[in-house]
């Protein structure tokens, strides 16, 4: 096995393109100067080799994570967890992605003009997932708490302002198809997130990241449509019915 300091750490994000953000956060330039090896790169930008093999070592050997049934999850425990797990996972990706998008449509554009649909594709979803979580988080989550605490307490559950909780859920449903579209047609645009035969290792990070990030909308939406949102539906109903 090649001994992990010697490999060009182009090949190392080729490989696993996780690694690109360990490089990125110590400025080392993966892509134009990918044929160095780890120990070139650390000299250049005088850090420790050893601290990029620990790191790269560290993402390399995660372990996945056991299936969860979600479905046993108390309401409110599931709210925060797709607001603390997949809303923060959108608004820290976000920003990372952009300027790769950028990058790639300033430097491959001539030669792959799908990158900017693509871009343009990607820039609306972002745009409208800030606004689209931002209402699940001030004005639906809320909500879905405090029929919870009812429950639990056995007060009176105030009738919210829009009405029933049906309300909110169909926008909120309306809308994760409408991005789910947007990235069907991403996903069409890079042929299934496959980079071209002359892809750059930045190119390459970018198709990985957005393939990334559809996935894990795709957890989201399914978190929401098929577990919170009928869940409190019903929840509203029993409540309902017990005045």
């Amino acid at each position: 096995m090649e001994n992990l300091i010697e490999k060009p750490i182009g090949q190392i994000v080729a490989e696993d393109y996780r690694t690109a953000q360990i490089f990125k956060n110590h400025k080392i330039d993966f892509c134009c100067q990918g044929n160095r090896s780890i120990q070139e790169a650390a000299e250049k930008s005088k850090i420790e080799a050893q601290v990029l093999i620990n790191e790269i070592n560290a993402i390399q050997q995660e372990v996945k994570k056991a299936t969860v049934d979600y479905k046993t999850w108390p309401l409110d425990l599931l709210a925060d967890y797709i607001e603390k797990k997949h809303h923060r996972y959108v608004e820290e990706k976000i920003p990372v992605l952009k300027p790769y998008l950028e990058k790639l449509c300033r430097v491959h554009g001539e030669r792959h003009p799908e990158l900017f649909e693509i871009t343009e594709h990607f820039n609306k979803s972002a745009g409208e997932l800030a606004a689209h979580m931002k209402k699940e988080e001030i004005i639906l989550f809320p909500a879905i708490r405090k029929m919870v605490q009812a429950k639990q307490t056995g007060n009176k559950l105030e009738k919210p302002h829009f009405g029933t909780v049906q309300n909110p859920i169909q926008m909120m449903m309306m809308e994760h198809e409408t991005e789910g579209e947007r990235f069907r047609l991403i996903d069409d645009l890079s042929n299934n997130y496959t980079p071209p035969q002359d892809a750059c290792n930045t190119y390459r990070v970018t198709f990985a990241l957005l393939q990334e990030f559809e996935t894990d909308l795709h957890q989201h939406i399914h978190l929401e449509n098929n577990i919170l949102f009928p869940k409190s539906a019903e929840l509203e109903k029993e409540l309902n019915s017990e005045k």
